[in-house]
């Protein structure tokens, strides 16, 4: 078999491939230019940056702990059923019965991490609230 393999390398040594010729004498094409296109989603698929926000708001059913101890509503007690704003680099919690209070133990880096993507952008702060079902 190395022997029908170097006869064969042997024949093929000194052969020229047959060379396709590709270009013809005529001038050569110019590409046409490309149109501009506005490579940006239109205005009603555009979701608002943070800064574009007033804040941002997320219900959180379950009880709040931090520094080992359960956040609890400083009017009513209510310790569940949260309603997190976090607006201006502030945290605030809200209960069922309308009462709200800084949170400083919370920030913004904590919201984030905890939130969900947003599935609505209400226009006031009362819609947000109706949305989520709290008053």
């Amino acid at each position: 078999m190395q022997r029908q393999h170097y006869e064969a390398w042997l024949r093929m040594d000194g052969q020229v491939p047959p060379v396709v010729q590709t270009q013809t004498a005529e001038q050569p094409v110019e590409p046409e230019p490309v149109p501009m296109v506005d490579d940006f989603l239109p205005p009603e698929l555009r979701v608002p940056s943070h800064d574009q926000l007033e804040g941002r708001m997320m219900p959180w059913p379950w009880p709040i702990v931090l520094d080992g101890e359960v956040v609890a509503c400083a009017e009513c007690g209510a310790y569940r059923d949260w309603l997190i704003l976090s607006t201006r680099d502030q945290v605030w919690l809200r209960c069922r019965d309308g009462h709200q209070q800084h949170e400083m133990r919370l920030d913004t880096a904590w919201y984030n991490r905890h939130a969900g993507p947003g599935d609505a952008i209400h226009a006031t702060f009362e819609d947000g609230l109706r949305h989520l079902g709290h008053r």
